[in-house]
C-alpha cells in the first residue's frame, strides 16, 4: 500500500474512528442525562415535599443532556485548544528538551544527525527534535500536520541503542508523519479528556463532601442528591473513558505494526529496529516514561511507556515478542542484556575523505548529479511516503556536501535568518547590493554580520542543495518569536520584490518557510483533480514558463503535462496572467485534493519539467518544493536514474 492509499485509508479511517468514539459519547449522554434526570426527580424538591413523580420527564432530561453535552464538548475544545501547537505542546508536558540548536554531546549529536538523514531522504521537513531524561527506551512523533510535528526520544534510547537500532525507531516514527497518524492520535487525546471531564468533575464533588457536610447536616435530601450526582458523574465518567480508551488501544495497535515494517522497508535492516525492540524487553526501566502526563499520550509512543492494568484490552502496543516475531520470524525469544556502551564518535562526523570514499561506494559511485533523468520523477513520486535505503544514502551524501559553516549556521536562530536571506540573494550584482540597501535599515548589525560571513558560500551553493539547507533551518526558525518572525517575513517578500520580478522558486521557498513556521490548516482532502481545471492550468502554467524563457517550448512542456489529465480542455496562461496571489489560491485548493488524486498531478508536474527528457537541479528542486506546499513529500531524485 503506497503513501496515497495509507493517506486515503487513514482519513477514512479519522472518519469512522470518530463516528464511533461519537457513538460512544452520545451512549454516555443519554446515559448520563437519564440517570440524573432520574435523581433529580426522585430525590429532588418534589421529593422532599411528599411528592413522588411518575414516569419520565423528557423535558428534564433534555436539559440535563444539553448540560452534559455542554461539558463533554467544552472539555474537547479545551484540549484541542491546548493541543493546536502541534507537537511542541505534547512533548512541553512530558518536560522534552529542544536539542536541535545546542546538542549535548556525541549521543544527541549522533541522533540529530539520524533525524536530519531521514528528513531529507524523505522530503519532509526537519523536525525539531526533543530529549527526555528518561531511563527507558522509547520514542514517539507528535503533531497534527508533518509542519508542525516534532520527535520526542528518552536519554535511555539515546545512551542505549546503536546507531543501525537509533535509525530504525526514527524510522517507525517518521512512519506515523508519513502516514496521518499523528492527527489521528491528537483527536483521540482531545475526545477522551471531553469525557474525562465528566468523571474528573463527580471526583471534585465527592472530594468536597466533607466541608459541605459539616455545613449543611440539616439538608440530609440535598446532600443525598449531591453524593448520588457525583458518584454517577464519577463512574460514567469513567467507564466512558474506559470504553474510549479500548478504542484507541485497537486502533493504535494495527498502527504500530504498520509503522514497524515501513521502518525496515525505510532502511532496508531489520536487526535496527528489532535489536531496538529486544533491548527494551532486556531493559530493567524496558519503556517506561516517568513523566506527569505520560498516561494521556501513551497511544503515541514506540514502545508501551506506562504499566497497563488490564494488559491484553488495554494495551496500546501490540506484545514486544509478536513485533519481534513479525521483523525477525527466527528470532529465538532471548532479551540480551543491556548495557551502557560509551558513546562514539558518529559515523556522519567521520573525516571527508572517508565519508565519500564509503558513500560513493554506496551510491555507486556517481557524481554530484547537475541534472536528471525522466524516470528519476517518476520514481520519486513513487517513493512518497515510503523512500528506500538508496534515498537515506543520498540524504547522506548531500549532508556531507554542504559547506561546513552553513549546515552550522542553519542550527542557530540568528544562523538561519541569514541563511534563507542568502538563499534569496540574487546573482546579479547590481540587484544584490539593492537587496542589502533594503536590508540594512531593518537587520541587527549582528545579523548582517553573519549574512555577509555567509553570503559567497551561500551564492556559489549548488542548486541541489538550497532546498535541503532550507529544511535544515526550519527547526531553528520556529523558535523565533511571532513578532521577530513576521519582520523576518517581511524581509523575504523585500529581497524577493528587489528586482521587481518575482520568480517561481524564490516564492516557492517563502511559501514553505511561511507553512512550516506559521503552520497550515489541518484539513482533510475532500476534492477531485476533475473540480479543478482552472487551479491546475495556473499551476501548470507556471511551471512551465518557469523553466522555459521560449514561448513555445513552454507550449511544448504544458502540452505534455495536461496530455493524461482528465479535462477535455486546459489552457495555458501567459506568464502575465499567472500572478503570484493566483498561484496562492490555485496551490491552496489544490492541496484538498483527495490523497488518491495527487499522483496525476504530480506525474503531470514531472513531464511538464521533463518534456525534453531531462530534468535539471533547478527543475528537480522547484518540482519538489511545489509538491512539499501541496502536501506531498518527495524525495530526493536520485543520481543516476535512468531516462
Amino acid at each position: 500500500m503506497n503513501f496515497f492509499e495509507q493517506q486515503d485509508r487513514a482519513q477514512r479511517n479519522t472518519g469512522r474512528l470518530v463516528l464511533l468514539m461519537a457513538l460512544a459519547v452520545t451512549s454516555l449522554i443519554a446515559i448520563t442525562s437519564l440517570v440524573l434526570s432520574l435523581l433529580w426527580r426522585f430525590m429532588g424538591d418534589n421529593y422532599h415535599s411528599g411528592y413522588r413523580p411518575v414516569g419520565i420527564d423528557w423535558g428534564l432530561v433534555g436539559d440535563v443532556a444539553l448540560v452534559v453535552i455542554g461539558v463533554v464538548l467544552l472539555g474537547s475544545l479545551y484540549k484541542s485548544l491546548q493541543m493546536s501547537g502541534g507537537g511542541k505542546a505534547v512533548v512541553e508536558r512530558l518536560g522534552g528538551r529542544l536539542i536541535n540548536l545546542e546538542p549535548q554531546g556525541i549521543g544527541e549529536q549522533r541522533l540529530l544527525n539520524v533525524v536530519e538523514e531521514m528528513a531529507i531522504a524523505s522530503g519532509i521537513p526537519v523536525p525539531p527534535v526533543y530529549v527526555l531524561e528518561d531511563e527507558g527506551i522509547n520514542a514517539f512523533a507528535a503533531g497534527l500536520t508533518p509542519q508542525n510535528a516534532v520527535i520526542g526520544i528518552t536519554r535511555g534510547a539515546i545512551e542505549l541503542l546503536s546507531r543501525d537500532e537509533l535509525q530504525g525507531v526514527i524510522a517507525h516514527e517518521f512512519s506515523h508523519i508519513f502516514h496521518g497518524d499523528m492527527r489521528l492520535n491528537t483527536r483521540l487525546v482531545s475526545i477522551l479528556h471531553g469525557i474525562l471531564l465528566l468523571g474528573l468533575i463527580g471526583g471534585f464533588i465527592l472530594r468536597n463532601l466533607g466541608s459541605a457536610r459539616s455545613s449543611r447536616s440539616d439538608r440530609n435530601n440535598s446532600m443525598a442528591l449531591i453524593i448520588a450526582v457525583g458518584v454517577t458523574l464519577w463512574v460514567l465518567g469513567y467507564a466512558g473513558t474506559f470504553f474510549g480508551n479500548l478504542i484507541k488501544a485497537a486502533v493504535s495497535r494495527q498502527r504500530e505494526f504498520l509503522a514497524d515494517a515501513s521502518a525496515v522497508q525505510f532502511t532496508r535492516n531489520p536487526d535496527g529496529i528489532g535489536g531496538a525492540l529486544k533491548k527494551i524487553g532486556g531493559h530493567a526501566s524496558g519503556s517506561q516514561l516517568d513523566a506527569a502526563h505520560a498516561a494521556e499520550f501513551s497511544h503515541m509512543y514506540f514502545g508501551a511507556g506506562i504499566s497497563q492494568a488490564l494488559d491484553g484490552m488495554m494495551a496500546t502496543h501490540p506484545p514486544l515478542e509478536e513485533r519481534i516475531r513479525r521483523i525477525e520470524p527466527g528470532w529465538d525469544g532471548q532479551f540480551p542484556a543491556v548495557e551502557l556502551a560509551e558513546p562514539e564518535e558518529d559515523e556522519a562526523d567521520e573525516g571527508e575523505d572517508e565519508r565519500q570514499e564509503k558513500w560513493q561506494r554506496v551510491l555507486g559511485g556517481v557524481a554530484v548529479a547537475t541534472q536528471y533523468g525522466q524516470a528519476a520523477a517518476e520514481q520519486s513520486i513513487a517513493a512518497i511516503g515510503q523512500p528506500q535505503q538508496a534515498h537515506l544514502a543520498q540524504a547522506r551524501q548531500t549532508l556531507h556536501s554542504l559547506p561546513p559553516a552553513l549546515k552550522s549556521a542553519a542550527h542557530s536562530t540568528l544562523g538561519a535568518q541569514a541563511v534563507v536571506y542568502g538563499l534569496l540573494l540574487s546573482r546579479d550584482s547590481a540587484v544584490q547590493e539593492q537587496q542589502f540597501a533594503l536590508l540594512r535599515p531593518e537587520l541587527e548589525p549582528s545579523l548582517l554580520g553573519v549574512l555577509g560571513v555567509l553570503r559567497d558560500g551561500l551564492l556559489s551553493l549548488d542548486q541541489g542543495l538550497r532546498l535541503p539547507l532550507l529544511e535544515l533551518a526550519l527547526p531553528a526558525l520556529k523558535q523565533l518569536a511571532k513578532a521577530e518572525f513576521m519582520a523576518f517575513k517581511a524581509n523575504l517578500v523585500r529581497l524577493i520584490k528587489a528586482d521587481e520580478r518575482v520568480e517561481l522558486l524564490e516564492w516557492t521557498l517563502l511559501r514553505i518557510v511561511e507553512r512550516h513556521v506559521e503552520g497550515p490548516r489541518a484539513s482533510g482532502g475532500k476534492l477531485h483533480l476533475a473540480e479543478l481545471v482552472d487551479e491546475t492550468g495556473i499551476l501548470l502554467s507556471a511551471l512551465a514558463h518557469a523553466g522555459h524563457a521560449d514561448a513555445a517550448q513552454a507550449a511544448a512542456a504544458f502540452a505534455e503535462a495536461g496530455s493524461d489529465l482528465p479535462f477535455a480542455s486546459l489552457s495555458l496562461r501567459t506568464a502575465a496572467e499567472v500572478p503570484l496571489k493566483a498561484l496562492n489560491a490555485a496551490l491552496d485548493r489544490l492541496s484538498l485534493l483527495q490523497p488518491l488524486q495527487k499522483p496525476q498531478l504530480l506525474k503531470a508536474m514531472a513531464r511538464c519539467v521533463g518534456h525534453d527528457g531531462q530534468i535539471t537541479a533547478t527543475e528537480a528542486e522547484l518540482m519538489r518544493a511545489v509538491a512539499e506546499t501541496l502536501d506531498c513529500p518527495m524525495p530526493p531524485l536520485l543520481r543516476g536514474t535512468d531516462a
